[in-house]
């Protein structure tokens, strides 16, 4: 398991939210955390701490400049998301992205489109490609959901769904929905069904907040699971220590 960090855009700033208020509407989005310097300065600290493959989304528009100062900072370490396509996959990846992120483009009209997913894996190749899959339970299943996840797909998580992504992608993003931004504890459903399902990478996002919660992680994981952490560090105003967390992955190492 590996730790993979996260750079959190809006607005063209560094933020934690509780990604479940992005409703698109005249609804304010909360706010955990709004940082005081740029993208840069994390990248710079996760290229120093070693830790790669973490990644920059960009939430809305406004944001590329901060997520392209990153790249810049540290070149070939992290992945980037948010509005992806096959326009400007290419692009990502010149200016130093180790992976683009793709999520909306790929879900369309309630399903997964096939389509579109072979187009931008013929831009990026499998090996450089993540699908962001962002989930929520209804019926005692997990569907992805899309539109600043508030509706539903038909797309579930189960093994047949995980062996399609596995041919177009090296790596899968997860975002918890119910949990993200709020620092309240892992979905353990997700991880164990994810782990089970999926023969490559996953990485889980959402409710991390303690080094206990990352055991639990790494125990349910079975060897297939890495783990981002945003809003419950101290370097995005939480209480869980960033060079604690760092030091608990050197050691599992």
């Amino acid at each position: 398991m590996n730790f993979r960090p996260c750079i959190d855009l809006h607005n063209g700033k560094v933020k934690q939210i509780i990604g479940g208020t992005l409703t698109g509407t005249d609804s304010p989005v909360v706010e955990n955390f709004v940082a005081d310097k740029d993208a840069d300065y994390y990248a710079s600290m996760f290229k120093r701490d070693g830790l790669a493959y973490g990644h920059v989304i960009m939430l809305g528009a406004g944001n590329e400049v901060q997520a392209l100062k990153a790249l810049k900072a540290y070149p070939g370490g992290l992945q980037v998301g948010g509005g992806i396509n096959p326009e400007n996959a290419a692009y990502y990846l010149e200016k130093g992205a180790s992976h683009v992120i793709v999520t909306s483009y790929v879900f369309k009209n309630g399903d997964i489109n096939i389509l579109n997913l072979g187009k931008i894996k013929g831009e990026t190749g499998k090996d450089r490609l993540v699908v962001d899959i962002s989930c929520r339970k209804k019926n005692d299943e997990y569907y992805v959901v899309t539109d600043r996840w508030s509706k539903f797909t038909d797309f579930s998580i189960n093994k047949e769904n995980m062996n399609l992504l596995s041919g177009y992608c090296s790596e899968i993003l997860v975002h918890a929905v119910d949990v993200e931004g709020k620092c309240m504890g892992v979905n353990t459903e997700i991880i164990d069904l994810l782990s089970n399902y999926s023969s490559i990478p996953v990485t889980y996002a959402g409710g991390a907040r303690s080094l206990e919660d990352i055991e639990l992680v790494y125990n349910l994981g079975k060897g297939v699971m890495n783990l981002t952490i945003g809003s419950a560090l101290d370097i995005f105003g939480g209480s869980l220590s960033y060079n604690e967390v760092v030091k608990w992955f050197r050691e599992l190492e």
